[in-house]
C-alpha cells in the first residue's frame, strides 16, 4: 500500500493541535497563583522562625531589701519585750529571750523562704516562675496572654526601689500573679509591659503578612 508523506506530515500536526484535553503545560519558570502563595508563606515562615528566637530579657526574685521593715519591727519588739519583761518581773527574762528568738527564727524562715524559693525569668516570649526549695514547680505564661502589668510599693519600699509587680493575664493556672519583694520595680514592671506590647505587635505583623 502506498503512502502520502503530504498525508502523513498533516496527521502529525493534526495530532499535536489536537492536544491533551488536560490544557496546556505551564512553561518553565512559570507558576501558578496557588504555588506562589505557598511560596510567599513558607518564605514568611522562614523570616518568623529566625525572627522569634527565644532570648532572656532579664531574671531575679526576692530581694534582700524588702525584709528591711521587717527586721526594723522584729528588732523594735524584741527590745520592748525584753525591757518590759525586766521591769515588770527579771524572773522572766529567760522566757522573754526564748521568745524573741522564736520570733527572729520565724523572720529568718520567712526570709529564707521567699529569698530562695521564688525565682522568675522574662524572655521575650514567655514569662517563666518557679516555686520551691526542696521540690520545685515550674509554670510558663506566654507574655502574649499578659493583659496588665502593675506595681505597688510601701513607704519604706520606696526608699529602697522594690515593691510588688501584679501581673494579670487570661493564663487559666495563674490569672493574677503577684511577685513580692522585686528589685528596681519600676523599670522591670516595664520592661514586662514593654515585651508584652512587643510580641503582641509581632504576631499581629505576622498574621497580616500572611
Amino acid at each position: 500500500m502506498s503512502t502520502d508523506p503530504f498525508k502523513r506530515q498533516s496527521a502529525s500536526e493534526a495530532g499535536q493541535e489536537g492536544a491533551p484535553a488536560g490544557g496546556p503545560a505551564s512553561a518553565p519558570g512559570e507558576t501558578s497563583p496557588a504555588s506562589d502563595f505557598r511560596r510567599r508563606v513558607a518564605d514568611q515562615q522562614s523570616i518568623s522562625e529566625d525572627a522569634e528566637a527565644e532570648q532572656e530579657v532579664w531574671h531575679g526574685g526576692y530581694s534582700p531589701k524588702a525584709m528591711f521593715g521587717t527586721w526594723c519591727s522584729l528588732a523594735f519588739v524584741s527590745v520592748a519585750m525584753l525591757v518590759g519583761s525586766f521591769l515588770a518581773d527579771p524572773g522572766l527574762l529567760p522566757y522573754t529571750f526564748a521568745a524573741v528568738l522564736l520570733l527572729w527564727a520565724a523572720g529568718g524562715l520567712i526570709y529564707a523562704w521567699r529569698r530562695f524559693g521564688y525565682h522568675y525569668e522574662l524572655t521575650t516570649q514567655r514569662f517563666v516562675h518557679q516555686t520551691g526549695i526542696i521540690t520545685r514547680r515550674t509554670d510558663r505564661i506566654e507574655v502574649i496572654d499578659i493583659d496588665d502589668v502593675s506595681f505597688s510599693q510601701g513607704p519604706i519600699e520606696r526608699i529602697f526601689s522594690i515593691g510588688t509587680i501584679v501581673l494579670t493575664s487570661s493564663d487559666r493556672s495563674h490569672p493574677v500573679l503577684s511577685m513580692i519583694g522585686i528589685a528596681d520595680v519600676k523599670r522591670v514592671a516595664g520592661l514586662i509591659d514593654d515585651i508584652r506590647r512587643q510580641e503582641r505587635r509581632r504576631r499581629s505583623l505576622h498574621i497580616e503578612a500572611i
